[in-house]
């Protein structure tokens, strides 16, 4: 007798997608990343060798196929009906983590790689000026990895760990941290600012509009609920 099997279908669909590593991937698809390299950015933490076997197994499941880019000699990684239809499932599941497991993130749980990727694909380009406009973002408090490059033009933004070698339009400093928190719309970036948390310096109407055009997680308005239990009273 199989006393590990299970009938139930939530038990089949947690053996699928149960691991942290196939969510965050199943995230990254979902937000528009098809190559290898793309994964590699947006989740610093995980090891060549673990992505390349999570691939391996969403294709297994028919999550993705993968396939040749168009017009390179590189492959990229597609969704299936399968994987799409899982969006609307871990989008849930983003908001109920938010809601419910906040006070849980550690400074640990941050990392600068990863919340810069995020950040670079969060801001809104809409309210930038025609052309080209490029940041520059420090934390100084980092011994390594401390500055970033935003390089926006025409609705795209490209992210820099070199210096691009272009004119600077706006520096922006803060603790990552504090950043994390803006990002996450547990602070306001105009209070930041007031504050001096967040130092920018440069095009006086970039500083100006930053509450505008400032990157925001797509689900900075979902906000923490209260926990009621024997470890947890206090609200967060």
């Amino acid at each position: 007798m199989n006393e590990s099997g299970s009938l139930c279908p939530a038990v089949k669909a947690a053996d699928m997608i149960g691991d942290k590593w196939v969510l965050l991937i199943m995230r990254e698809l979902f937000l528009g990343s098809t190559r290898y390299n793309d994964f590699q950015r947006a989740l610093p933490r995980i090891s060549p060798t673990i992505l390349s076997k999570r691939l391996k197994q969403l294709e297994a499941d028919g999550l993705i196929v993968k396939k040749p880019a168009p017009g390179r000699r590189a492959s990229e990684y597609r969704l299936t009906r399968c994987g799409r239809e899982l969006a609307p499932l871990i989008d849930q599941m983003s908001k109920w983590g938010l809601r419910w497991a906040r006070r849980q993130i550690i400074d640990e749980d941050i990392d600068v790689a990863g919340f810069m990727w995020d950040l670079h694909r969060s801001m809104d380009t809409s309210e930038l000026p025609d052309g080209e406009t490029v940041f520059c973002v420090h934390f100084p408090e980092l011994p390594k990895y401390e500055r970033w490059w935003l390089v926006a033009c025409d609705g795209k933004v490209d992210l820099c760990t070199d210096d691009p070698g272009k004119d600077v339009d706006l520096f922006i400093a803060g603790a990552l941290p504090v950043m994390v928190e803006v990002w996450m719309g547990d602070a306001d970036i105009k209070t930041a600012m007031s504050k001096e948390t967040i130092l920018m310096t440069g095009a006086p109407y970039l500083a100006k509009s930053a509450s505008r055009w400032f990157p925001k997680s797509r689900y900075a308005n979902v906000r923490p609920k209260r926990l009621v239990g024997l470890a947890q009273t206090e609200p967060i």
